[in-house]
């Protein structure tokens, strides 16, 4: 019994000083060498082919209106007179079909790259054009090799920005975007609520850890205007001025709920297109002239 006890301790003082040499592995700071062997391991980040720009639109947290962010910012770019193409990146629920009334497949030219399709002046490519009405379940890996070949493997150009509708999360697609294209700026979208903040929070904080621009953030679904007296409701308490101090972004626009947006959404006509006038569409306006002004400036040397 005691050699058991005595063995059981070996192996436990033995596993114990192992998982400190692997702590102080983790934790300290490599050296030059380890530096440049980590960075021939990743992919390079090359241009896409007649791609001036590239936006992501990211959100951390789903269902606060990321989608429907994308689709409208591409469709009052269009109207700003920009070439726009949306890419749809949530590979395991694309939306973007839908919400552009879009369903047949790309065809392909003869080098085997994708033709995007072509609807409200916006070219479009997304998974759910690829794939049937069933669930994709795929790993990592896969998933990273879907998203090279939608982005380097299409016929995107020539475009004057080419805007990413990402899946919620810090997963696999934004380490892929981040490290195989230049993306010059992300556009955050978040709801008032201290949960979908503090998420979207820690997407902003990768985004500055993988040295990429935030351009701001869009406040989505916080107040609604009444119909008759045009009286604005906020609807939950004002936290985004506190998150946006810490991350020391601007807010880009404060998007009020319509039944209008959902409607439109489904029936895959923007919103920006059927109601130009009403006061989302005059939001996603906004956005657009500010996310045009950041990429001049970036563009100005």
């Amino acid at each position: 019994m005691f050699k058991s006890c005595n063995s059981v301790l070996t192996a436990y003082q033995s596993k114990r000083r192992w998982l400190n040499m692997a702590t102080r592995m983790l934790c300290s700071k490599p050296n030059q060498r380890q530096v440049e062997l980590m960075a021939k391991s990743l992919p390079k980040r090359m241009p896409l082919p007649g791609v001036q720009h590239i936006v992501v639109v990211s959100s951390g947290k789903g269902g606060v209106g990321k989608t429907t962010t994308a689709v409208n910012l591409a469709i009052a770019m269009v109207r700003h007179g920009k070439m726009v193409g949306l890419l749809d990146g949530d590979i395991f629920g694309p939306s973007v079909p839908r919400m552009m009334n879009l369903s047949e497949a790309p065809l392909v030219d003869e080098q085997n790259r994708m033709i995007p399709l072509l609807n409200y002046g916006v070219k479009c490519l997304s998974m759910g054009l690829l794939v049937d009405t069933g669930p994709v379940v795929w790993r990592g890996p896969l998933v990273m090799s879907a998203i090279q070949r939608l982005m380097k493997d299409a016929v995107w150009g020539p475009l004057d920005v080419l805007i990413v509708d990402t899946p919620p999360g810090t997963g696999d697609v934004h380490l892929s975007l981040c490290q195989n294209v230049p993306i010059d700026g992300v556009v955050l979208v978040s709801t008032p609520q201290a949960a979908a903040l503090d998420i979207t929070k820690r997407g902003a904080q990768m985004y500055r850890t993988l040295q990429v621009p935030l351009i701001g953030l869009v406040e989505n679904m916080s107040h609604v205007v009444c119909d008759k007296c045009l009286n604005r409701i906020e609807l939950a308490d004002n936290l985004i001025d506190k998150y946006v101090e810490e991350l020391s972004i601007r807010v880009l626009a404060r998007v009020p709920i319509e039944k209008d947006v959902m409607q439109c959404s489904d029936t895959g006509t923007p919103v920006c297109l059927k109601f130009p006038n009403s006061q989302v569409a005059k939001a996603y306006d906004t956005i657009a002239t500010k996310v045009i002004k950041f990429l001049a400036i970036k563009q100005t040397p």
